[in-house]
């Protein structure tokens, strides 16, 4: 009988890893637009239109190809197979030579580059050659500084235009940040990055702890949790950062432990995490922290909400209610409260699952179709997962690679960030939303929590 119990734990933990993985492939594709077919497109080197612009086109171009390529939609035509001869202008193009072999494009990415005093201008075409003629998908001019970081913006703005126009109008994300946690100056204060990793820069200066950063969906805001004195009292409470004066604004404190903010979608609430009415429950506020509501009633702790980006109506957060900390639904007034069936979605009855794991920060994705969380397994490693809302089904995104935590959406729905011990300290990484082309983001000091910005 000993030996029996044995096989059947080896078969629930078999099925537990077989799943995800079978039904991993349709979750992704219908959610996230992901595992299509990609679009074949060339990008030759942008021409210099004068020697000041010669330096500047190494830099725009080499950001150019790691937006696009990084996009999940493109397949980009190695180098190798390109025409000896590159246009710069559209009467340069001959799409016979870019179309067939060895070459085979779809589409055509070019333009030049000219320096005019501080000034740097980018003419940018994007050709299908398919077409005879050659088809326009999009020509445009852009102007920027003559630097290095113009030259970088310049390239975002032109990738986020090209994944936007063969997306079907979905937005790209080179433009978009990344806020984090980060303890490099010897405390947890809150950090921004581009998506890519650049330009990493410092927000507060509380010289304590900050921790789980939250966008407001304009940007203009970022709710965190921070450690701030009531009544001679040191404890989590909520504050809030703004973007456009670099400066914390004004939000009340309260009793007991805040913590875990969120906008909803249209930035008019902020639901968190307080205990100042007893167990940890879930509380909203206008964004002044005015006309506080509770949400949740229940014993233990509700934790960790997010609102659906869609319609704004429903939450999903964590309760340990049950015992462990699980997923729970409800409607955004607190009605309604379902638990996520996370052993249905394993195809293992629950009664045969007293362990079904330990889950925790969840992330609801851009379409309101799927959401992204962490869950401990039974063997005790916290991966990311997602689930498909309609079915319950689940895709596992990450195993064995370290602790992956902190799931965050980027506003595309095809990419997400987290916080992984992967390369042997704490650091913030992104991956394609099937859970390839994982990319350190930090590398200086620990990092964590990190959070996508909407736009």
């Amino acid at each position: 009988m000993k030996r029996f119990i044995g096989i059947l734990a080896i078969l629930i933990l078999g099925l537990l890893a077989a799943a995800p993985r079978a039904a991993a492939q349709g979750i992704i594709q219908t959610g996230t637009g992901l595992g299509v077919q990609k679009v074949k497109l060339a990008v030759p080197n942008f021409a210099s239109r004068n020697p000041q612009a010669g330096p500047l086109q190494g830099v725009f171009h080499q950001v150019l190809m790691d937006d696009l390529s990084y996009s999940g939609i493109i397949d980009m035509v190695s180098p190798s197979f390109y025409p000896v001869n590159a246009p710069s202008v559209p009467g340069e193009l001959n799409a016979e030579q870019w179309s067939q072999a060895p070459a085979n494009a779809w589409m055509v990415a070019f333009g030049n580059l000219t320096v005019n005093g501080t000034s740097l201008s980018l003419a940018g075409y994007l050709y299908d050659v398919r077409q005879t003629p050659p088809l326009s998908i999009l020509e445009k001019i852009y102007n920027g500084d003559a630097t290095e970081a113009g030259a970088r913006q310049l390239a975002h703005e032109f990738a986020d235009d090209i994944i936007s126009r063969l997306s079907g109008g979905l937005p790209g994300i080179a433009e978009t940040k990344i806020a984090f946690v980060s303890n490099r100056t010897g405390h947890k204060e809150i950090w921004e990055m581009d998506y890519d990793g650049a330009n990493q820069k410092q927000l507060t200066h509380l010289g304590s702890t900050a921790l789980t950063p939250r966008w407001s969906p304009d940007d203009s805001r970022i709710a965190f949790t921070c450690f701030e004195s009531y009544r001679h009292v040191v404890s989590a409470q909520i504050c809030m950062y703004s973007t456009l004066t670099n400066r914390l604004m004004a939000f009340p404190r309260f009793p007991g432990t805040n913590s875990s903010p969120a906008f909803s979608p249209d930035g008019n609430e902020v639901a968190f995490m307080s205990s100042h009415g007893g167990d940890p429950q879930i509380y909203v506020s206008d964004p002044t922290g005015g006309h506080l509501k509770r949400l949740t009633y229940s014993l233990g702790v509700s934790t960790s909400p997010t609102w659906n980006p869609k319609t704004g109506n429903q939450m999903i957060f964590v309760s340990d209610r049950g015992g462990l900390p699980d997923l729970f639904e409800m409607n955004a007034d607190g009605s309604n409260v379902q638990k996520l069936p996370l052993s249905a979605a394993t195809g293992v009855a629950a009664q045969d699952l007293p362990a079904t794991g330990y889950v925790i920060d969840p992330s609801w994705s851009p379409n309101g179709e799927l959401i992204a969380f962490s869950w401990r397994r039974p063997a005790g490693n916290y991966d990311i997962y997602i689930m498909d809302l309609a079915s319950h089904q689940l895709a596992e995104l990450t195993r064995d690679t370290g602790q992956n935590e902190r799931p965050s959406w980027a506003p595309d729905g095809r990419h997400i960030v987290f916080e992984s011990t992967r390369s042997g300290s704490l650091q913030i990484w992104s991956m394609l939303a099937d859970g390839s082309e994982a990319r350190q983001l930090t590398s200086a000091g620990r990092n964590e929590s990190p959070n996508w910005s909407p736009k």
